[in-house]
């Protein structure tokens, strides 16, 4: 079983903004398999079901982004999963809008997120696929750019990029991540 965890803020202030891409992501791998988030406990919503051959866990957590922490570690104990079965989806200002970044393990690269998994889990050795958003332009404030609305131009962009992050998470399951950093990375 896998546990695939998209990152955002719960609310529906926060639906659709840079930040909330994580769960925009969960959204899609829903669509595309026929999934509903209709379970609500352990910190989370969640749907499961099945990828290809894989039993899966999609998670949007409920305890806003930088608690994120506690409701993998929840699901992962609940579940018995294991840190190698555990895959995260988030944003980063690091990547142009509509990259992914693939990675087996990895530091929090200063995302808050990022810091309390790795902090609840005790480890930073979990998959995760980073989503582009794009640099925060001068002069402004960090909290406003990620929590800000992509453009009309950056929204198309990050339709196709959010079925490329579908598409990633498919080839994890059935190749492995080392398949998968080699396509989309």
């Amino acid at each position: 079983m896998y546990l695939i965890a998209g990152l955002g803020n719960p609310g529906k202030e926060y639906a659709g903004t840079r930040h909330n891409i994580g769960f925009a992501a969960i959204l899609r791998l829903c669509d595309e398999y026929r999934l509903t988030l209709d379970q609500k406990k352990l910190k989370g919503i969640y749907a499961q079901g099945m990828i290809g051959t894989e039993k899966v866990i999609l998670v949007q957590p409920q305890t806003f982004m930088n608690l994120s922490g506690e409701c993998i570690r929840a699901i992962a104990d609940f579940y018995k999963i294991e840190r190698d079965h555990i895959i995260i989806l988030y944003d980063d200002i690091s990547l142009p809008v509509g990259k992914l970044r693939i990675r087996a393990k990895g530091s929090a690269g200063g995302h808050n997120g990022m810091k309390s998994i790795i902090a609840h889990l005790g480890s930073d050795e979990f998959m995760r696929i980073r989503v582009g958003i794009g640099e925060k332009p001068a002069g402004w404030e960090l909290a406003d750019y990620v929590l800000g609305r992509f453009s009309r131009e950056e929204s198309s962009v990050m339709s196709e990029t959010l079925d490329q992050a579908v598409q990633a998470v498919e080839l994890i399951l059935r190749d492995g991540v080392e398949k998968a950093m080699n396509r989309f990375n």
